[in-house]
């Protein structure tokens, strides 16, 4: 999608850990409203700045967003599990090819991308494969704007959105409004083009 942080990041070499460590984070925000200071904490813990290149303020606010997106997930995942008409929203900056190796087509009227399965190690057709037989709706957005559009058009119970933790909590408000219950995967890489997110952290959110 687009890029709202003024900074961008990639999380995956990254210790596994440290995923590990913000779902138990967000896990007690969830349970007990707060977590407490830990982000400057983990930063030297698993020597996010090193990693990343990242200033600690930025490393902070991204600390932050992603520790949110677990604490809510927790919260919305009781009320998710029980919806029937699903919707999956991926960023069209994950596709393998951003160029005309990629063969899918864009539909303005959606407005999405459909995806023609062209690469079998493409993480967005992985994505939209298994969603598909899980009975998603799939859209493959170029564009976090689209999110409000789509909502409010389909009608959606419950939706599954990969994006980068700061447009994911913006989102989060749109599917507050709506009372559409809502599941989110971060981006472990952000940008323009190439970005990328865990597909089986995905897989195990669907």
């Amino acid at each position: 999608m687009s890029m709202p942080y003024k900074f961008t990041f990639d999380l995956s070499k990254v210790s596994r850990f440290f995923f590990t460590e913000i779902a138990r984070i967000g896990y007690q925000k969830g349970l007990h409203k707060k977590a407490g200071r830990t982000a400057q904490k983990m930063i030297k813990q698993f020597k996010l700045q090193e990693a990343t290149g990242l200033n600690v303020s930025d490393a902070v606010l991204l600390l932050q967003d992603l520790i949110e997106l677990q604490a809510r997930n927790l919260l919305e995942r009781e009320k998710f599990v029980q919806t029937r008409k699903r919707a999956l929203f991926l960023p069209h900056c994950s596709r393998k090819y951003m160029d005309s190796r990629c063969k899918a087509i864009f539909d303005s009227n959606i407005p999405s991308y459909i995806c023609a399965h062209c690469s079998p190690d493409c993480s967005v057709n992985r994505a939209v494969s298994v969603a598909e037989k899980k009975g998603y709706d799939v859209y493959i957005l170029p564009g976090g704007s689209c999110v409000p559009k789509i909502l409010k058009t389909r009608q959606y119970e419950g939706v599954v959105g990969v994006a980068c933790g700061e447009e994911i909590r913006i989102s989060g408000e749109t599917l507050k409004e709506l009372g559409v219950a809502g599941q989110a995967v971060p981006l472990i890489k952000n940008g323009c083009a190439n970005t990328a997110f865990n597909v089986e952290t995905l897989l195990k959110t669907l």
